[in-house]
């Protein structure tokens, strides 16, 4: 038998109109629309996944996508459970910023730590060493100076996931609705990260889905799919 965790990022908290800022843990949006979530759900249904057990982030974009999700799956909504270890990472000074202004911040405070005198670089240049640095947080996870953001506390508590679910939820799908910054760190299910991420974007786009299942004897979780856009 296999023990399975469907891992869901949020849907949209953003009009395509509008202009998308870099919002954690303190910016409690809700969904602009419903159309990700209700995919997420009818592809879940669809391939005979559906949950045995539903844990989500008490964000409203988290609930919502949850319930959604739900309503597509004809299942009842409240088998939700709020989980707090899944509420998204906490973005620091540059919380509810454009990403324009994050890595203008990010390249500055590089050239400054660097003693390179600012005057020397023109905006678009400063941008570019931000974006270097936004770059290795998609690629690899390495957290940006100023976020507060602790790596190994969500890298162990995923590994407690994992071991939680194996240990109450064995031979069941457990379903999880997270964000962005919090999901990126579970493919340490797998216990080869590195590897991974070089395989693979760890970044997930609103609405995707991750599958991990796990045999009883396997020592870790196998990775099934990443960031499955069921909406396409």
């Amino acid at each position: 038998m296999t023990t399975r965790i469907l891992i869901a990022r949020h849907g949209n908290t953003f009009f395509p109109t509008e202009t998308p800022r870099r919002v954690g843990g303190r910016t409690d949006l809700s969904l602009v629309e419903k159309e990700r979530a209700h995919a997420l759900g009818q592809y879940i249904k669809d391939h005979h996944l559906l949950p045995d057990v539903i844990w989500a982030a008490p964000l409203k974009r988290t609930m919502e996508t949850a319930r959604f999700a739900c309503e597509a799956m004809k299942m009842d909504p409240s088998m939700i459970q709020k989980d707090h270890r899944f509420t998204e990472i906490d973005y620091g000074p540059d919380e509810n910023k454009t990403e324009d202004e994050v890595m203008l911040r990010l390249g500055k405070d590089r050239l400054k730590k660097n003693s390179r005198d600012l005057s020397e670089f023109s905006e678009e240049q400063m941008k570019e060493e931000g974006r270097a640095i936004i770059d290795a947080w998609n690629r690899d996870a390495i957290v940006p100076d100023g976020w507060l953001v602790d790596p190994q506390r969500y890298i162990d508590t995923w590994l407690a996931v994992g071991k939680e679910i194996e240990e109450k939820h064995k031979d069941q799908t457990v379903m999880i609705v997270s964000s962005n910054g919090i999901i990126r760190f579970s493919p340490y299910l797998t216990g080869d990260f590195k590897a991974f991420a070089a395989e693979h974007k760890i970044k997930v786009t609103t609405g995707g889905l991750c599958i991990f299942e796990k045999e009883s004897k396997a020592p870790h979780w196998t990775c099934t799919a990443w960031n499955i856009k069921s909406w396409v």
